[in-house]
């Protein structure tokens, strides 16, 4: 699962030093623009001077970046919508974590074959999709959420966020990776890894288990991305107090954990391209994230990071995909939706950006190799996700309030 706060680049910005949002072309004025990074502005062909580009130049878009971010977050969704495309085109807007270069693969593909339809995205972290959900929910903005722990899918259809759809790929998904009443269904599976700078860290140095990252030689080299805006890092910090509460009755040895890790951690950083580039320049040099964005950085960018799957289990989260209740072009998003969990798109999410199907019945010779490896060296953590639903953000509060800064007082 990709993402940034307040928004996410994807991980091939990182080759470039690139920060979300950068990426944001110089178009003229009077051209219908994209969103990405909560809300920042990229170009889109194709839009004329009439249309939704008259409609932003209302707004006197040469001045937008002097305008409250939160203005800039909450109004251009609405005025988007409300104008359309500019040059006749529906507009299809999707909430997601999966990074610009999958969004924009999947963009282009989806509008190739809906030439009517232009396919806009905003892209942001998990918890900050569910967040923007319930704060739009008596105006909703997107029509699509794709992208997620399932486990925030269940937060959000027990919320009343998500619209029933059941698409014709489900039968292929396992029972734990959909929704019995058909509000959300799994797209991939995520393993989550320790991932580290492969150029400072060799041999047996490289950390091969979750404990393994509490050692004093990482002591102030350890790198998180900020957990209260991640999923990846809520199902990681989630696992390590639940394996406690297993084993032990108690969440209190996890939360020693975690405290023992903060202790370790040089910085929590804000969004994943940050992540990358001060790994990849050594002033971090070991990370806990997810395997399709570590092998992504692997193949497209150069930079010196590689992983390793625990040896004694990790978390395998269903990333998941829903039409949002209230959508504005419902049709459309069942159709994106039936586009995602396809054959087509889930080989290209596999083959171009390195995400393992949920569904079981992919051949195996569809995925790249080094999937293929290893998807056999993965151990499954057994986990209580319903659990994990309902005590997740009470465990992230705790966290937050009691042991970010502390665990080395």
């Amino acid at each position: 699962m990709r993402e940034a706060s307040p928004g996410r680049a994807s991980p091939g910005a990182a080759a470039t030093g690139a920060l979300p949002g950068a990426a944001a072309g110089a178009a003229g004025v009077g051209r219908l623009r994209r969103r990405d990074s909560a809300g920042s502005l990229r170009s889109s062909a194709g839009a004329g001077p009439s249309g939704a580009g008259e409609c932003l130049g209302r707004l006197a878009l040469a001045r937008l970046r002097f305008v409250p971010i939160l203005f800039l977050v909450l109004g251009i969704a609405a005025l988007t919508n409300a104008c359309g495309a500019g040059d006749g085109r529906a507009v299809l807007t999707v909430y997601s974590p999966h990074g610009r270069d999958m969004l924009e693969a999947f963009e282009a593909r989806f509008e190739a074959l809906h030439p009517d339809v232009d396919v806009q995205w905003i892209d942001m972290g998990s918890q900050e999709v569910l967040d923007r959900l319930r704060s739009e929910k008596a105006n909703p903005q997107a029509d699509v959420w794709w992208g997620a722990p399932s486990t925030m899918f269940e937060t959000a259809a027990a919320e009343g966020l998500l619209e029933a759809y059941t698409p014709s790929w489900a039968d292929a998904l396992p029972a734990d990776a959909k929704d019995d009443q058909g509000y959300w269904f799994g797209t991939y599976v995520t393993p989550e890894v320790i991932a580290f700078n492969s150029e400072a860290v060799t041999g047996d140095a490289v950390p091969r288990d979750w404990d393994d990252v509490l050692d004093p030689r990482w002591r102030g080299q350890v790198l998180i991305r900020d957990p209260l805006a991640s999923g990846t890092m809520r199902t990681i910090f989630g696992m390590i107090i639940y394996r406690s509460l297993r084993e032990t009755g108690s969440v209190d040895a996890g939360m020693d954990w975690l405290r023992r890790l903060d202790a370790q951690t040089k910085e929590y950083v804000l969004n994943p391209t940050l992540l990358y580039q001060k790994l990849a320049r050594r002033e971090g040099l070991v990370t806990l994230w997810d395997m399709p964005d570590i092998e992504h950085l692997k193949a497209r960018t150069g930079l010196p990071i590689d992983y390793v799957i625990p040896e004694s289990g990790t978390p395998l989260v269903v990333d998941a995909i829903a039409v949002v209740a209230g959508a504005r072009h419902p049709e459309l998003a069942r159709q994106f939706v039936e586009f995602v969990g396809g054959t087509e798109g889930v080989i290209l999410a596999a083959r171009e950006h390195f995400r393992l199907p949920a569904r079981t019945d992919i051949p195996a010779d569809s995925l790249p190799e080094g999937m293929r490896r290893a998807r056999e060296r993965i151990v499954p953590e057994p986990l209580d996700w319903a659990l994990l639903q309902e005590k997740t953000s009470e465990w992230m509060r705790f966290w937050d309030e009691n042991i970010r800064g502390r665990g080395g007082t």
